[in-house]
């Protein structure tokens, strides 16, 4: 198998995460695109996904699978002996998958269209509108927020253990820091979260 990532960008980080807990690392080659130099967008990229996003799996028969989640999945269910990210139970499975798409919808691609508006990293094929990076930059802020809350008596996120959600708000936040958000001094609960998913060998991958 092969992946091809950009090994800065935060979605690949929450693959190569996600395969690291489950001690998968091994199972697939990793190849690097340079979405600045426009790699993703040659034909021969867009053959494997058509919205020239990274990262994309690609299994030895050739068939390919993007999307960060849809990865995982793959891995989840590719590997049942392996430690399950995604829940053991009906209902462990519908709060993960509640979880991930509040941090899709609220933090992570907040904090992705704070990066693109606000830097103009891609104005060479987008039109960066500085107010909506501003906007969602406050977003992400109070999905924040809200997480510290959300932490005051728990350790992880959901399921009282280590799930997939951790790893997509904590690449999330990680990657905050390139638009200058970080975790508040107040926020003490969500700072305490972070030193703990970030003790965790897979945070360093």
């Amino acid at each position: 198998m092969k992946i091809y990532e950009t090994s800065t960008a935060p979605n690949p980080r929450r693959v190569r995460m996600f395969m690291a807990e489950k001690g998968l690392l091994d199972k697939a080659r990793f190849e690097q695109v340079d979405i600045v130099k426009g790699e993703n967008l040659t034909p021969e990229f867009t053959a494997r996904n058509p919205m020239k996003k990274v990262p994309v799996l690609e299994l030895d028969d050739g068939t390919c699978i993007s999307e960060t989640l849809a990865i995982c999945r793959y891995f989840e269910e590719a590997y049942p002996d392996t430690p399950h990210l995604l829940g053991d139970t009906p209902l462990e499975k519908a709060q993960i998958e509640q979880w991930l798409r509040w941090i899709e919808f609220y933090l992570m691609q907040p904090t992705t269209m704070c990066f693109q508006h606000g830097t103009g990293y891609f104005r060479d094929r987008m039109k960066p509108i500085k107010e909506w990076g501003d906007e969602c930059g406050t977003q992400v802020q109070d999905f924040m927020m809200f997480l510290d809350e959300h932490l005051a008596d728990r350790d992880y996120i959901c399921c009282g253990r280590f799930t997939a959600a951790d790893i997509s708000a904590f690449v999330t936040i990680a990657f905050a820091r390139v638009v200058k958000i970080r975790i508040a001094p107040e926020q003490e609960h969500l700072q305490a979260w972070y030193d703990r998913i970030s003790a965790r060998p897979s945070a360093s991958v």
